[in-house]
């Protein structure tokens, strides 16, 4: 199992730590719920070193991306983001993840810790296919780059007593590189799974240990806690984010999981799936993954069912949690043509009881 930059600072922090997609990284310090709210409400900090990050470079880099992703490269300029996802040439998801335009031939992929290596094996089959170099125009530095989270209503005003620039009124899925605490160079982006926000910073493994203690000194004064995994689950599905593995994977329609806004059918973009999923777009689909929240009192976990008032099974639970800022039980699912509309009553299946439950707008949180 591989350590993080951070990991010694976790484990001294009294962090509960657990493997996840190879790494050992913390489930939680004080617990869930103060981590979470303390995010809502200040600042957290989360390792997110297990992430993937790949440079692609060179002239053939935008037209690379321009037929592996579905988002709408071109339409980056420098040190702007975009959400995007790799359809898989069946209709379903290899990854969801950030690119990065740093300038006209050079763009970085953040990818999930978890499709690390599917997702390389994918992009260097797609590269070598195009005549790219596989370890110069396409490069894994997944291994030399640590990151953190720093996320909260108060994130920006503890990073910038730490920055030699001005951080503070940045856009939104902007980025720029910056000096931080004394390390050059970093990349520090609005950007974040949370809905709170704040930033999230990349620098070289070696330098880890002085920005942690950095951004911790910083934000001290505003109540900075570091938090873990489990809260940064509950902070996501608060928002309805989707999480790979749970609400999206290899087998679902990116139109069905409501992706279609960074599914981009512009001339020009022949990207993997487009044929398909236009059609999707244009004709519908069957399902489709909606927010809902419990009336009956339970919690509502992956996998399990969804009927309606007869107990006919009309979907499944991708999602659920007790929601720490909404004091309810929330969750996202699949569910059958007929059963999207706001307010509309179905039921979760849990131990063999059917708890009453109804389709909200995500996100399930609007802020304060």
């Amino acid at each position: 199992m591989k350590n993080t930059a951070f990991t010694h600072f976790h484990i001294e922090m009294g962090a509960r730590m657990v493997p996840f997609a190879g790494y050992n990284m913390p489930l939680e310090y004080t617990g869930v719920k103060d981590e979470h709210i303390n995010v809502r409400t200040k600042l957290g900090v989360f390792d997110v070193s297990h992430m993937g990050e790949f440079w692609v470079k060179g002239p053939k880099a935008l037209s690379y991306l321009q037929k592996i992703t579905s988002n709408d490269v071109a339409a980056l300029a420098d040190g702007q983001i975009q959400y995007s996802y790799f359809p898989n040439g069946k209709g379903g998801i290899v990854d969801d993840f950030l690119v990065y335009r740093i300038d006209a031939e050079t763009y970085l992929l953040v990818v999930n810790a978890g499709n690390m290596e599917k997702d390389w094996e994918w992009c260097s089959k797609h590269a070598k296919a195009m005549g790219m170099e596989v370890g110069r125009e396409l490069y894994n530095a997944s291994g030399e780059i640590c990151q953190l989270a720093v996320q909260g209503p108060l994130a920006m005003k503890a990073i910038q007593k730490i920055c030699d620039t001005p951080v503070e009124n940045m856009q939104y899925y902007t980025f720029k590189k910056v000096n931080i605490a004394g390390i050059k160079d970093a990349i520090l982006s609005i950007t974040g799974y949370t809905g709170a926000g704040g930033c999230e910073i990349y620098v070289a493994n070696e330098d880890g240990p002085k920005l942690w203690k950095a951004v911790l000194k910083a934000g001290e004064e505003f109540g900075i806690k570091p938090a873990g995994l489990a809260a940064r689950d509950t902070l996501r599905l608060e928002m309805g984010f989707c999480l790979y593995g749970n609400d999206i994977d290899e087998t679902t329609s990116p139109i069905s999981a409501g992706l279609g806004w960074i599914t981009k059918f512009v001339e020009g973009k022949d990207f993997i799936d487009r044929e398909r999923l236009l059609d999707q777009k244009n004709n519908g689909v069957d399902r489709r993954l909606k927010g809902f929240e419990l009336i009956d009192r339970g919690i509502p976990r992956q996998g399990y069912e969804i009927v309606d008032a007869q107990g006919n099974n009309i979907g499944v639970v991708t999602s659920g949690t007790q929601s720490p800022s909404l004091n309810k039980a929330i969750g996202m699912g699949y569910l059958n043509k007929g059963f999207w509309k706001e307010d509309t009553e179905i039921f979760i299946r849990i131990r063999n009881k059917d708890l009453k439950a109804k389709i909200v707008k995500t996100p399930f949180y609007k802020g304060n």
